[in-house]
């Protein structure tokens, strides 16, 4: 009878061991649907324009290509502002694009694309600053390259070429360019933007959003800490706005430790969508980037220092 009850007592602890586990699962289960409601029941009130075959005009988002690449299928999509007046000098959002094809649970993509991009164009809302996704370039140097790098080098003189382009042809200010990446281009903010001094030289700021090099380890060469930080190393007075969804924890803890002085701004996005499509809704933390933004063109570029 001894043995029946005490078999008696460890069923009763383990049947209410289940019922708190299910209901704690329950509750950390409603806890996440209401943070996904609160990104997803927030309506967009910018649509990003689709990129379109054409001449660059104020309003457009068109394919443009660098004449070194004229016979193959590299292109970056360059958008001029609304307000566009070709007499006039613009700060510069250039814009790097994540890893594609990517989907997960909650229905956040990427594809991987340049004509696919958010960021810039959540930033500026579309007036104010010329907007300009660049590629990565494939290794036989015929295609953009949708996921990681492809051939490092290319790109990174892609961006170098492509920054020349737009500040001499296209009414872009060489003191007031920024540049900005989710997820895989987060990571190039730095991997690319940082990859030399020359390249390093051309940002007035970075903004950062979900992922930073030097984090962890990737399946690519020099994702190593070290590697990571020479690059940082190039980074002297350039800020930093880095985000991400739910904690930007370890980027602050992996900058905090690096012993690189820097100007870094960290903001926690509280929801837990991997996506850049969060810069097209009405958020308070939207307000904490264009303010950001703002203060970032009006101090003097490093590239001035050459």
């Amino acid at each position: 009878m001894q043995n029946k009850n005490k078999t008696l007592r460890w069923s009763a602890l383990w049947f209410g061991f289940a019922v708190f586990l299910f209901f704690s699962n329950a509750a950390n289960s409603q806890d996440t649907e209401k943070e996904q409601r609160t990104f997803q029941s927030c309506p967009n009130d910018l649509i990003t324009p689709s990129m379109i075959e054409g001449v660059p005009a104020a309003g457009k988002r068109v394919k443009q290509q660098l004449a070194s690449y004229g016979e193959t299928n590299v292109f970056h999509s360059l958008y001029l502002p609304s307000n566009f007046d070709d007499k006039k000098k613009y700060p510069v959002i250039f814009e790097y694009a994540g890893n594609g094809p990517f989907e997960n649970r909650m229905g956040d993509k990427c594809s991987g694309r340049v004509e696919d991009c958010n960021l810039g164009f959540g930033i500026s809302g579309g007036k104010d600053f010329i907007w300009v996704c660049i590629p990565f370039i494939s290794k036989n140097r015929k295609s953009n390259q949708r996921q990681w790098w492809g051939d490092v080098n290319a790109s990174v003189d892609y961006g170098k070429q492509v920054v020349k382009l737009i500040c001499e042809k296209h009414g872009g200010d060489p003191k007031r360019v920024l540049l900005c990446g989710f997820s895989r281009g987060s990571i190039a903010c730095n991997y690319i933007g940082l990859h030399d001094e020359e390249i390093a030289q051309l940002w007035c700021g970075m903004i950062c959003h979900s992922h930073y090099d030097g984090v962890r380890r990737w399946n690519y060469p020099a994702s190593d800490v070290d590697s990571a930080l020479k690059r940082l190393k190039r980074l002297n007075s350039i800020p930093q706005f880095i985000c991400q969804e739910g904690s930007v924890g370890q980027a602050r803890a992996f900058l905090e430790n690096s012993g690189i002085k820097g100007d870094f701004t960290f903001l926690n996005l509280p929801f837990p969508n991997h996506t850049d499509q969060w810069v097209l809704k009405d958020l308070p933390e939207r307000k904490v980037l264009r303010d950001w933004v703002a203060k970032a063109i009006a101090n003097e570029s490093p590239m001035i220092r050459r």
